[in-house]
């Protein structure tokens, strides 16, 4: 019986494409696939296609994530992999890092910092990682008419984030050799976080532009992924401030 690749769209009649090598067999992605295949094989693997990747993540990356949900897998570097390898380095050179991100600001700004504040400004990038579920019921939930399911948002917003782990990877770097604090400050608290906000919007809005919102509904739909994020960060900080 002859298929089509759902990576090059060849004809197929055994396991693997003959035309790029992809396994037929691309499962659509659920919570034991994403156990079973993903994180195992992520953690024990090193797959090809990191700056194919890269490249796709910046410069079309709605519709490159888009593409390896939907099958499209073969030059794509593992998520799990990818994120791994970024945490593992900013860990090895963490001893070397001479400015934090606590320490660009203020001493009574520090000293009003409840205890998720502390926790959010002393580790970023684990803050990226476990804002990663909490973004897909976001997403999950504004944009429902895409029928994804939970474990695809959670593949979307894992590839999302890794951008903003770079840019936070190459700060760490710069403070090994470079200690002006208002630049630094500038790098961590200005173009990281606008970066950020504005590359969450483009890449929403690519990634879910075929699936027949409105253009004014699905810039409203982008704009508020990030806004959700941060009012339930503001009132989560308030909350516990209270409760104190």
């Amino acid at each position: 019986m002859t298929s089509k690749c759902l990576n090059c769209a060849a004809d197929v009649t055994l396991n693997y494409c003959p035309q790029c090598g992809q396994k037929v067999s691309t499962h659509r992605y659920s919570i034991k696939h994403f156990v079973e295949h993903d994180l195992i094989h992520g953690v024990w693997h090193v797959d090809k296609g990191v700056l194919f990747t890269l490249k796709e993540l910046f410069t079309r990356p709605g519709h490159g994530v888009r593409e390896f949900i939907e099958g499209k897998r073969v030059n794509y570097f593992s998520f799990v992999t990818l994120i791994l390898l970024i945490v593992t380095i900013s860990t090895m050179l963490a001893p070397y890092v001479h400015v934090k991100m606590a320490d660009l600001m203020p001493q009574q700004t520090r000293e009003m910092m409840n205890s998720v504040e502390k926790f959010m400004s002393a580790h970023p990038k684990l803050v990226l990682i476990i804002s990663i579920p909490i973004y897909s019921l976001f997403s999950f939930a504004w944009f429902n008419k895409a029928r994804l399911n939970y474990s695809e948002h959670l593949v979307l917003n894992s590839y999302r984030i890794i951008p903003e782990m770079i840019f936070g990877l190459l700060v760490s770097i710069v403070t090994i050799f470079y200690t002006n604090t208002a630049v630094i400050a500038f790098l961590y608290l200005g173009f990281i976080t606008l970066f950020s906000f504005l590359y969450s919007i483009y890449f929403y809005f690519q990634f879910f532009s075929v699936y027949g919102y409105s253009k004014s509904g699905l810039i409203f739909r982008s704009i508020m992924m990030p806004i959700s994020y941060i009012l339930l960060s503001f009132l989560s900080g308030i909350a516990i401030g209270v409760a104190k």
